[in-house]
């Protein structure tokens, strides 16, 4: 099995362990303030990974030269909770859902000034197909209510959200360099990502509360925090580094399919014609873009 056939198996694993975090996810919600759950994430991912790097001589030596790649990957994963959650406070998740499938665009467009990876007509009408599938699943494939739907103040925030989630991809790829280990710049970017998710925790005067995480709460937040948090960034990054940035961000498209279906499979929720033909649309722009030509960093 070549490396490029192991990334996209790797950014499948990670697309099914995060659309099962948006279920979980859900019952947590309220429980605690969104960023000191999240700081909680990122802190029981960190210490959970810290004994694997700790262990090991040569992977202990590389903390060093990872920390300050890590941090500044982290400043951007950081900034799309941050603001998400900000967004969250004027907005809907329908809204943030609808905004989130330009990732893979903006990845796309801001791609082209530092990988030489032009786009094409070709390329911006898959996009285009791609978010069209996906949000005929997030709406349920009522044509209605995409309609109807509106923006507002906390839409605008959260475009920076989907920005950052853009160049945290971009990132990945660019601050990777041959001599680097990918678990340990994970370890990294959860570190980084405690630190700036305590910046955002003081200056927005959140209580962390994280007594109230106990019983099934606590199974639940266990899942975020290895399952959704330690083993998705790992993931990604690991995927990203060989196939580029584009592409990982390409499977955004499935993840309103895949929680879907995982609905279905857990909660028998109905998946009705139009939202399967959302998912066949999501599926093919998706391949699409995934056979196009990958690109190196520019000198």
């Amino acid at each position: 099995m070549n490396e490029n056939i192991k990334a996209h198996i790797l950014v499948l694993i990670a697309t099914v362990l995060i659309a099962l975090s948006f279920i979980i996810s859900g019952k947590l919600s309220g429980v605690i303030h969104p960023i000191s759950l999240t700081l909680f994430r990122f802190v029981l991912a960190f210490f959970a990974l810290l004994p694997f790097i700790l262990i090991k001589k040569k992977l202990r030596e590389k903390i060093k030269n990872s920390f300050f790649k890590g941090l500044k990957i982290s400043l951007f994963y950081s900034l799309y909770f941050i603001l998400l959650f900000k967004a969250l406070e004027y907005t809907s998740a329908l809204n943030t859902a609808t905004l989130f499938t330009l990732v893979p665009l903006i990845t796309a467009f801001f791609a082209g000034f530092v990988f030489k990876d032009k786009l094409n007509i070709y390329k911006l009408m898959t996009y285009f197909v791609g978010m069209i599938g996906t949000l005929i699943v997030i709406f349920d494939g009522s044509i209605e209510a995409m309609i109807k739907l509106t923006f507002n103040y906390g839409d605008i925030i959260f475009l920076f959200g989907v920005l950052s989630m853009a160049l945290y991809s971009i990132s990945v790829k660019y601050f990777y360099e041959e001599n680097d280990n990918s678990l340990v710049l994970t370890l990294m970017t959860l570190f980084g990502g405690i630190i700036w998710m305590s910046i955002a925790l003081f200056v927005l005067d959140v209580s962390l509360q994280w007594e109230k995480i106990e019983d099934n709460y606590l199974f639940y937040m266990l899942y975020l925090s290895i399952g959704a948090t330690l083993f998705t960034v790992f993931l990604y990054q690991k995927a990203t580094i060989t196939l580029g940035p584009n592409k990982v961000m390409a499977y955004v498209y499935l993840n309103p399919a895949v929680v879907a279906l995982l609905m279905y499979i857990f909660e028998a929720e109905k998946i009705n014609i139009f939202m399967f033909m959302g998912i066949i649309l999501s599926i093919l722009a998706t391949i699409f873009l995934l056979k196009q030509n990958g690109y190196k960093k520019l000198d």
